[in-house]
């Protein structure tokens, strides 16, 4: 099986920065993309950004640049630094990525979720 674990979220000031991980760890033959997602209360889900495996970046208008990502890829972990946070980036972040993990001699791609972190920006 394959999981994805976030951490680093907390409570901060506006202004004030936080970096996100998130671990992919299992029987993993390969990362491909790896991205950001945020969710607000009473918010659809919404993309922040994503990471090609050859560390080609896209963002959201809103993330441009306050947010960067980044990826190791021999620890399989991706990573979202905020700065300047505003009250109005308070969600739940969520990473996924897409894996090809093993089982066996059988290889299969999913996309995989994180249990997602909690962000909270105070004004």
């Amino acid at each position: 099986q394959v999981q994805l674990m976030e951490s680093g979220g907390g409570l901060v000031q506006a202004g004030g920065s936080l970096r996100l991980s998130c671990a992919a760890s299992g029987s993993i033959s390969s990362i491909g993309a790896m991205g950001w997602h945020r969710q607000a209360p009473g918010n659809q889900r919404e993309l922040v950004g994503t990471i090609t495996r050859g560390g080609n970046t896209n963002y959201a208008d809103f993330a441009k640049g306050r947010f960067t990502i980044s990826r190791d890829n021999a620890k399989n972990t991706v990573y979202l630094q905020m700065n300047s946070l505003k009250p109005e980036d308070t969600a739940v972040y969520y990473c996924n990525a897409d894996i090809i993990r093993y089982s066996g001699s059988r290889y299969y791609n999913g996309n995989y979720w994180g249990q997602g972190t909690q962000v909270t920006v105070s004004s």
